[in-house]
């Protein structure tokens, strides 16, 4: 007995990516995938309630090593106003791990609704500048958690003397992660500028000619965004920021020179200076002879059209 192996027709992959697909086929897409995503985030969420405590050891320890809160080897206890505080955080906190923990899923699900869209060579330089993006946000995460905790002691020690240093709890941790979050997406920076090179927006030579600028925005944002005033956090934000930038411009040359960017017949040319036209004339042959040239016939006379009475329009 033979057994006829059924074909195997597109993927939704595949009829996304050759318009085949209807609005409404792309409308349950959508809501298949955001389904998956949302579950995935319960999911992650019910762990993160479980790793909440933890994270919260975590982002105490810049304040732990503050001047004067270790007492017998404990560290002193954060202030909290209302009863629900600490519940309010722990689910804050939950919220924060379960986006973390289920991000593979619901990246996935946000690329695989997006991916049709996009080029072969788009989606390609889309998995690398994620894989850039990741590591760049965790060393800017890195830094943050490093240098809070002297942030927070210049704040307290400039602050009135002879008061309690006590912290309340909902509010060191939001300035915490709010420091988290601000170093992780400075240091997408050099990204951006990645970006602007491969699409062709600037070239490698215009981003160096910016240097100063950049380096000087670099110290001044270092200023605004670390809550420490002193030299030590601010450079080593401005420093690594700087260097992140010289970086993306070594790369950016590295890709003008892969693609002879530079190399055009008009570089080197001013703007208000026209380019040489330079071009050999080429001899064209004869082309072959049409034949003789016959008479036309007469046209055939055209019917007299019927009275407007008599004509039909497109509904009767």
């Amino acid at each position: 007995m033979a057994f006829g192996l059924r074909k195997r027709g597109p993927s939704n992959f595949e009829r996304a990516a050759d318009g085949s697909m209807t609005l409404i086929e792309h409308i349950r897409e959508l809501r298949d995938r955001l389904f998956r995503a949302s579950v995935a985030i319960i999911v992650g969420l019910i762990g993160g309630y479980l790793l909440a405590q933890p994270a919260f050891d975590l982002l105490s320890q810049p304040y732990c090593r503050l001047p004067g809160m270790m007492v017998d080897g404990e560290c002193q206890k954060f202030l909290m106003l209302a009863p629900a505080d600490g519940f309010v955080l722990k689910l804050k906190l939950a919220l924060w791990i379960g986006l973390i923990l289920a991000a593979p899923v619901w990246l996935y699900q946000l690329w695989a609704f997006i991916a049709p869209g996009l080029h072969r060579h788009e989606r390609k330089w889309a998995y690398v500048f994620v894989a850039i993006a990741a590591p760049l946000f965790a060393a800017g995460a890195v830094l943050a958690f490093l240098v809070v905790d002297k942030g927070l002691a210049f704040l307290l020690e400039a602050g009135v003397t002879g008061t309690d240093s006590q912290l309340e709890v909902t509010r060191y941790i939001s300035f915490v992660t709010t420091m988290i979050l601000l170093f992780g997406v400075a240091f997408e920076f050099p990204l951006t500028l990645l970006m602007l090179n491969f699409t062709g927006v600037v070239s490698a030579r215009r981003l160096l000619s910016w240097w100063r600028v950049v380096v000087f925005v670099c110290f001044a944002f270092a200023a605004v965004a670390t809550p420490d005033p002193g030299p030590f956090g601010m450079t080593l934000l401005a420093l690594c920021l700087s260097l992140l930038y010289f970086i993306a411009v070594g790369v950016a040359f590295l890709n003008d020179r892969r693609r002879g960017r530079g190399k055009e017949v008009y570089a080197g040319i001013a703007d208000d200076e026209a380019s040489p036209l330079e071009f050999d004339r080429e001899s064209v042959a004869a082309g072959p002879s049409v034949g003789t040239v016959g008479p036309i016939d007469a046209p055939e006379p055209v019917a007299k059209p019927l009275p407007i009475e008599r004509r039909y329009d497109d509904v009767t």
